[in-house]
Parts: structure tokens; C-alpha cells; sequence
């Protein structure tokens, strides 16, 4: 008999966020965002334990109020990998996979986490798994794009409109999703290493783990996906939650 997989999710959140401020605790339908993205996480199926990590009492002490599994860290950290890294080291526990769930995410869709641990248990030798959503070429520097090779590994990832085309220009990117899957050693060694060169001049966590020549693979999921970085993402998420039936099991 085969032992079954222990999968563990963590939500890294910070209260002072560039773009929009406090954005974790901003209410959509009465409940703060970063409640929304742990209530529809405890609906996914492949995972076994869920934990806020947060950097604020003020977002500490929400979570409780909540009832939600939630641990404090360091305001120091740059991204929610080094975050959810110190809250992983902080664990007694044993897991097969850790997979970083963003605290931004409202309107996360709990099957795409379900598929995400289900892909990387196929594909047990990745470091590190990054799904991705097929999006219309547009300049938008919050959505960070995926570029591929035909065995689904990462080869990078920018802010920019990639790839480029000279003579047509792409009618579709894949667009970096916020669930990410980790196998924990891989997760550790990451929190080991400094910023990496290229992952300051892009801004993108994971590129850290690619200049660290770690496997990084990712697929294609279907459905919609957005982060609230923005004022008009929030909006955006306010009219969408009303339609959302997830919300409306959980609310």
C-alpha cells in the first residue's frame, strides 16, 4: 500500500503592497481578500494543511478572527517564496509538495490548485511547478508571461510581451498564474540564496530559481485568473465575486 501524498498550502500576504496598499484586508462582499483566498484554498481536495503567513498583527490578528491557520513572519522578505520559505523551516511537519498559494487572489478557482499538485505528483523530478493561462498579447507590466519548450519547461519569464515576434506579432502568451508548487527541498534551498541578477532587473521571484538552474515546468489551465494589484483589479473583483458560485458556497 502506497503512502498518500501530504501536500501543504501557504499564503504568503504583506500589509504594505507597492501598488495598492493593505490590499489583503480590503473587503470584497464583506470578507477581506485574504480570507477569500483561504476559504475557497480549504475547498481544494489535494491538500491537507493550509497557513496564512503574514508579515502584520494587524493581518495576524484578521486571520484569527476568521478562524484561519495563520503564522507570523519577518517584514524583511522581498517576495512571498522568501516568506512562505521562513514559515516552512518554522514546521515540524512533513510534506511531499509546498505550494504557495498569493494572498491576492480572491477569486482563485480551487480546481486549478487541485490540478497544479496533480501535475507536479506526475512530474516528480520539477523543482518547481508554474501554471499558466492563455491570455491575448497585450502590454500590461503586472502579468508576467511564460516562455516554454515542448517538454513544458521553463526557460523564462518577463513583465515584457515575450516572445517577440519581427514580422507578426503573437496573438497569445501564457500568462504566470499565482499557484505555485514546490518540492520542499527545492523551496529551502531557494530561501538560501540572495536576490539573483536577473530576477532584480525583471522583478520576478521565480527567476531566482531559474538563475539557480532549477527545473521549473508548467502547463496550460483554462478558466479566468487575475491578482488584485490594482484599484481597478479591486473593482474588478467586487463586481465578479456577485456572479462567482464558489463564493456563494462559502460566503
Amino acid at each position: 500500500m502506497t503512502k498518500a501524498n501530504k501536500v501543504l498550502a501557504l499564503i504568503p500576504a504583506r500589509l504594505n503592497s507597492e501598488r495598492l496598499p493593505n490590499k489583503v484586508v480590503l473587503l470584497i462582499e464583506k470578507i477581506p481578500i485574504i480570507i477569500h483566498v483561504y476559504r475557497r484554498a480549504l475547498r481544494a481536495r489535494k491538500i491537507n494543511d493550509i497557513i496564512i503567513c503574514c508579515d502584520d498583527r494587524k493581518i495576524f490578528n484578521l486571520a484569527k478572527k476568521y478562524g484561519a491557520k495563520v503564522m507570523l513572519t519577518s517584514k524583511k522578505h522581498r517576495n512571498g517564496t522568501e516568506r512562505i520559505c521562513e514559515a516552512y523551516k518554522k514546521i515540524k511537519k512533513k510534506y511531499d509538495l509546498v505550494v504557495d498559494i498569493q494572498g491576492d487572489e480572491p477569486l482563485i478557482n480551487p480546481q486549478h490548485i487541485d490540478k497544479v499538485v496533480n501535475f507536479h505528483l506526475k512530474n516528480p523530478r520539477a523543482d518547481v511547478i508554474v501554471p499558466n493561462l492563455k491570455i491575448r498579447n497585450i502590454v500590461n507590466k503586472n502579468i508576467v508571461k511564460i516562455v516554454s519548450n515542448l517538454n513544458n519547461d521553463v526557460l523564462y519569464m518577463s513583465r515584457s510581451e515575450i516572445p517577440v515576434g519581427q514580422k507578426k506579432k503573437q496573438k497569445f502568451l501564457k500568462k504566470h498564474l499565482s499557484i505555485v508548487s514546490f518540492r520542499p527541498g527545492a523551496l529551502l534551498n531557494y530561501g538560501k540564496y540572495d536576490r539573483t541578477l536577473i530576477e532584480k532587473i525583471e522583478n520576478i521571484e521565480l527567476l531566482r530559481a531559474l538563475e539557480l538552474g532549477m527545473k521549473i515546468k508548467t502547463f496550460t489551465l483554462s478558466g479566468e485568473s487575475f491578482s488584485v494589484d490594482t484599484l481597478n483589479d479591486y473593482k474588478r473583483a467586487k463586481i465578479f465575486i456577485k456572479k462567482d458560485k464558489i463564493f456563494k458556497i462559502y460566503k
